[in-house]
C-alpha cells in the first residue's frame, strides 16, 4: 500500500544529494573566491523547479491543502505552518542567491560572500526540514486521511507531476525567446 508521503520521501533523497553538492560548492567558493555561475544557475533551476515547484508544490497544493480541512492537533497545525514558513524562507534564499550571482557577474566581488551565505542558508535549512517532515509530520499527517483520501491524493500528485515537464520546458522556451528579443 503506497501512501502519498512515499513519493515525497523519495524526492527528499534527491534533494538531499543536491544539498550535499551545494555544501561542497559553498566551501569551494569560500576557499577559492571563485564562483561558477553556470553551476549556480543549474542549482537554482533544480531548487526552483524540482525542490520548490514540484516537491513543495505537491506538499502545499495537495497535502497541506487537504490537511487544512482536517481538525489537526495544535502541534500538527503548528508544524505544518512551520514547514510552510521554511518553504518561504528557501524561496527567499534562492532569490537572494540569484541576486548575489547577478551582482558577481557585474564585477561586484563582495557578492561572493553573499553567494556563500545563501548557499549555506539552503544547506542549513534542508536537512532538518526534511527530517522534520519524514520522521515527524508525514507519519502524523497520514493518520488524518482515510485510505480513499490517500489514494485520491496519490492520483492528484501523479497528475501534478505529469504537467510539470510541460511547464518547465514551456518556461525554458519563453526565457530563451525573451533573451533573443
Amino acid at each position: 500500500m503506497v501512501m502519498p508521503i512515499g513519493p515525497l520521501m523519495i524526492e527528499h533523497r534527491t534533494i538531499e544529494k543536491m544539498i550535499a553538492l551545494l555544501a561542497v560548492e559553498a566551501d569551494s567558493v569560500a576557499e577559492s573566491g571563485t564562483v561558477h555561475p553556470v553551476l549556480l544557475d543549474s542549482a537554482v533551476d533544480f531548487i526552483r523547479t524540482y525542490a520548490d515547484r514540484t516537491h513543495h508544490g505537491k506538499e502545499e497544493d495537495i497535502l497541506f491543502r487537504d490537511l487544512a480541512k482536517k481538525d489537526l492537533s495544535a502541534q500538527d497545525q503548528s508544524m505544518m505552518q512551520e514547514l510552510i514558513n521554511e518553504h518561504t524562507y528557501a524561496r527567499q534564499a534562492v532569490r537572494d542567491l540569484v541576486e548575489a550571482k547577478e551582482r558577481y557577474l557585474t564585477g561586484d566581488t563582495a557578492a561572493i560572500e553573499a553567494i556563500v551565505e545563501q548557499l549555506r542558508a539552503l544547506v542549513g535549512l534542508y536537512p532538518p526540514h526534511i527530517e522534520k517532515e519524514d520522521k515527524h509530520f508525514f507519519p502524523a499527517a497520514m493518520r488524518y486521511l482515510s485510505r480513499a483520501e490517500q489514494d485520491a491524493m496519490l492520483e492528484e500528485m501523479h497528475a501534478f507531476d505529469q504537467k510539470m515537464i510541460h511547464e518547465k520546458y514551456k518556461s525554458v522556451v519563453e526565457q530563451f525567446s525573451a533573451q533573443r528579443a
